[in-house]
């Protein structure tokens, strides 16, 4: 008989989730069955908490929905129905069609889809890259979320972590920037609370007040898509009132002649027409920006989704250095702390396989490829999606619904519940939850390496990413080494360990505490660019971007291990701002068709389509809406609560209204993440959102997207 320790015990595991937080958990097992996850209390960072999201994640191992057995569509595409099958039918299939399929088109008709469904090293981004790039398939081009930012970023700062998320608590002056914090990075929220506390001026910018904006000193509501001209136009009163740190400029920036004679043409009265702001508002942020020291900035994914976003975080990161902000423990800029970790990218993607000329096809543009509006020589015949709901993430939904409907394309769906995307897959794959697998996980809003160790052994014949495509690489007749390893041996493969960030750290210390942070300092030192040893060619923070000669690339993490820049358009050097895409400004008929600019940012309980299909987040949502100004409702007889229809030529969702003042004028928000499958007409907000890029990184352009708000036909009917 087991004893009761054998029969109760804890594991130590990570939140394998797309956020900031990645939180560390501890997971009780009572007879081989999870019973109860709960946050780590001794992680320094996460300190013992868990959003909503994830506050009962047993109930997503265990709920009854969760896909546990391969499966064969049985119905119409779309229909739901299937039938359960063995993988080794499932794995037969797959090889015969795929073999097929290259034999007549050749292995690029092949399209993988994959995002961060789960974000550890091993089971994340780039898991499936060495099996397709062996097998010749077309690249997928994932420039998702802050592919543009990152590009802007590296342009002016280089790969740096920048700003320990920790060392908040010792600033006296917070920026957050399209960052709605409490919802979206609730953990750093502590830090951010104690500067508080001391006396640092909170300032949140958005269009609309978040749940962090009524937490703050001091919301600035700002138009969508005119943060660029926000930035340039505080750097014309930084430096037209000689509030510049000439002694940082001048030894560790380059480029300030040329970033003064482009920001003088951004005086705070026009800015304010562009933005919104009152132009003294412009001058009082700026000014309190550049002489309370030390200041930061905490940028959001949002800031990049527009035309203009990648330049928007280009004129964002130039702020620091010239008011010398980097100089402090506590000052300076935070993007994404991942650059600190020292990931060896390339032995999981393995861009060496990679057959010269291989199609690139960004997944962005998913809704035209599948549709042929953007042809494609060979068509797409085959998609095989893992870690990703396109149904519901990727924009010009009904042509992703077209597309899926298709009967000459062979969709396989690695997932743990019948996802919008799934139910028009032809073979379903159940694919492990986090406790159920191995993985080591990174952050992109700490400084802290996690282990994630499986708690229980996977549900049914479910299994974890890593051991999918060691069993499809067998099915293909791969024999290399890359999938004979252990998922162990991948994640010491996975790490430079020789690294200095990683020095005093081992598995076997990972496998004891579950967490460690990276050997880059403390909360209470660490300021990385105080004498300036910036990423860039220059060493220098970059005003005029010598990275810029280079064209619009797209940074190598973001195409499927390819080991090439691929180069665009001619880059403007100096940060600028250009109109977006849909405004009055540049299209006065279609503004005057759809004159509301619609933005959907992350809901506070789903983490994009995540627990949208749960009872307990569904519960704490709400039922899908769409938030109106009072201003904007009364002018089309929207009240509190009525049924609304947004759209515009590209399709329509129906939601409930929401009448606020916490929003602007002329601006209308619907969260994302809401299931089609679960709502009023079987469509969600990106019914609405374009295929086209931002400017830099390819970036997608979310919140660039002119809509109007009507009744809905169900409630005039019942009237």
């Amino acid at each position: 008989m087991a004893s009761a320790s054998e029969r109760r015990k804890v594991v130590r595991a990570a939140c394998p989730h797309d956020c900031p937080d990645t939180c560390a958990m501890l997971v009780t097992v009572e007879d081989g069955r999870a019973v109860d996850v709960r946050g780590d209390p001794e992680h320094p960072f996460t300190r013992g908490g868990l959003c909503v999201k994830v506050n009962n994640y047993e109930q997503r191992v265990y709920s009854p929905e969760r896909l546990l057995y391969p499966l064969k569509r049985s119905g119409p595409k779309g229909s739901g129905q299937f039938e359960r099958i063995g993988w080794h039918e499932a794995m037969d299939t797959i090889r015969r069609r795929w073999t097929e399929i290259i034999d007549q088109f050749g292995a690029t008709a092949i399209l993988p889809y994959s995002y961060l469904g789960t974000e550890g090293i091993l089971n994340g981004l780039n898991v499936g890259d060495a099996f397709f790039n062996k097998l010749g398939a077309t690249i997928s081009e994932r420039t998702f979320c802050d592919s543009g930012s990152c590009t802007a970023y590296f342009m002016t700062i280089g790969p740096s972590p920048g700003m320990d998320p920790e060392s908040f608590k010792h600033s006296k002056y917070i920026i957050l920037w399209a960052c709605n914090t409490i919802s979206t990075n609730l953990h750093h929220w502590p830090f951010i609370a104690e500067a508080k506390n001391k006396g640092a001026k909170l300032v949140v910018i958005d269009p609309f007040k978040t749940r962090t904006a009524r937490e703050a000193d001091w919301h600035i509501p700002i138009r969508p898509g005119a943060d660029a001209a926000l930035a340039l136009g505080l750097m014309n009163v930084i430096i037209g009132e000689d509030l510049v740190d000439h002694d940082y400029v001048q030894n560790y920036t380059t480029g300030f002649d040329e970033l003064k004679e482009r920001v003088s043409a951004y005086p705070p009265e026009m800015v304010a027409k562009i933005t919104g702001i009152p132009a003294q508002d412009i001058r009082t942020l700026a000014r309190e920006y550049a002489t309370i020291q030390p200041s930061v900035i905490r940028i959001g994914v949002a800031i990049e989704r527009h035309a203009n976003g990648g330049q928007t975080v280009r004129a964002a990161a130039c702020l620091p250095a010239l008011v010398g902000a980097w100089r402090r423990v506590g000052g300076g800029m935070l993007q994404l702390p991942i650059w600190a970790f020292p990931v060896k990218w390339e032995n999981l993607m393995r861009p060496d396989w990679i057959k010269p000329g291989t199609r690139v096809l960004n997944q962005w543009r998913l809704g035209p490829a599948l549709t042929g509006e953007e042809p494609l020589d060979p068509p797409i015949k085959s998609l095989f999606v893992y870690n990703s709901n396109p149904a519901i993430v990727v924009p010009e939904q009904e042509k992703i619904i077209q597309g899926l409907k298709r009967e000459d394309i062979f969709t396989v769906v690695s997932e743990q519940f019948l996802t919008d995307t799934a139910r028009y897959a032809d073979i379903v794959l159940p694919a492990t939850t986090q406790l159920e697998q191995f993985d080591l996980m990174f952050s992109w809003g700490h400084l802290y390496l996690s282990l994630n160790q499986p708690a229980i052994a996977p549900l049914g014949e479910s299994v974890s990413n890593t051991e999918l495509f060691r069993r499809l690489a067998r099915t293909m007749g791969f024999d290399e080494r890359q999938w004979q390893r252990s998922d162990e041996e991948m994640a010491v493969d996975a790490l430079d360990w020789a690294n200095p960030a990683l020095q005093g750290i081992t598995m076997d210390l990972l496998k004891e505490k579950g967490w460690a942070r990276l050997n880059v300092g403390t909360p209470e030192t660490y300021a990385p660019h105080a004498n300036g040893n910036f990423l860039t060619p220059s060493g220098k923070c970059e005003f005029k971007a010598s990275m810029a000669a280079g064209g619009n690339f797209v940074l190598p993490l973001f195409r499927q291990g390819s080991n090439e820049f691929q180069a665009g358009e001619p880059v403007d050097p100096l940060p600028t701002y250009v109109l977006p895409n849909e405004s009055l400004a540049t299209n006065a008929r279609l503004a005057a068709k759809y004159p509301l600019n619609i933005i959907s940012p992350k809901s506070h309980a789903f983490l994009n389509s995540s627990y949208g299909n749960l009872p307990g987040q569904l519960h704490h949502a709400g039922e899908q809406f769409v938030l109106v100004n009072p201003k904007d409702a009364l002018a089309r007889n929207v009240g509190e609560g009525s049924p609304v229809r947004i759209f515009n030529d590209r399709g329509s969702f129906e939601a409930i209204a929401k009448v606020s003042s916490d929003v602007m004028p002329g601006v209308v928000v619907a969260p994302l993440g809401y299931w089609r499958s679960l709502s009023r007409t079987g469509a969600t907000v990106n019914a609405l959102n374009p295929s086209a890029f931002a400017d830099l990184g390819r970036a997608p352009t979310f919140s660039d997207t002119l809509v109007e708000v009507a009744i809905a036909e169900s409630a005039i009917a019942a009237e």
